[in-house]
């Protein structure tokens, strides 16, 4: 290219290429990127939860073989998180094959020409606690998760007691 002189005063009106401005998209909130199923999303990402459980016996054999209390606490912390999220993921996944199957009932139910029940909150609510208790009873947890429960709310009475230099 040709070199310009540095001593040429520049003209007024200068003939500048304008450079476009990159528009950033956010595939949350865009509608380019189309709506958002759980299951498809589910579907399509499944081989992540092979990798995942990879990394997670990685990390079991790294923290057997550690011996720095600090690494070890780290990798603790690590295997914690790992299975605090495994255990998210699978409650959500109950959830939703819970929701689906309620949905199915309702489709069946409506083929037969009868009018068309929605659950509140409150009873859905209710029904996560039904199957929660039957999910402890069957594993044998349910008298500890109990006794735990009416700690709690024996703390919580006491707190909304008044206290003894009201009286």
């Amino acid at each position: 290219p040709l070199e310009m002189s540095a001593k040429k005063p520049v003209p007024f009106l200068r003939q500048v290429v304008s450079v476009r401005k990159k528009v950033h998209r956010d595939p949350r909130f865009d509608d380019l990127s189309g709506e958002y199923k759980p299951e498809i999303f589910m579907k399509t990402y499944s081989f992540l939860d092979s990798i995942k459980q990879k990394e997670k016996e990685m990390v079991q054999k790294q923290l057997k073989k550690c011996r720095n209390t600090e690494q070890k606490e780290k990798l603790q912390q690590l295997l914690n998180r790992m299975t605090q999220q495994e255990q998210a993921q699978k409650k959500q996944r109950e959830l939703r094959e819970r929701e689906l199957s309620l949905k199915r009932q309702q489709r069946e139910l409506a083929k037969q020409g009868k009018k068309p029940f929605f659950l509140k909150k409150s009873e859905k609510r209710k029904l996560e606690l039904a199957a929660k208790y039957a999910e402890l009873k069957k594993s044998g947890k349910l008298e500890s998760f109990l006794s735990k429960k009416r700690k709690r709310n024996a703390i919580k009475d006491k707190r909304r007691l008044p206290s003894q230099k009201n009286l």
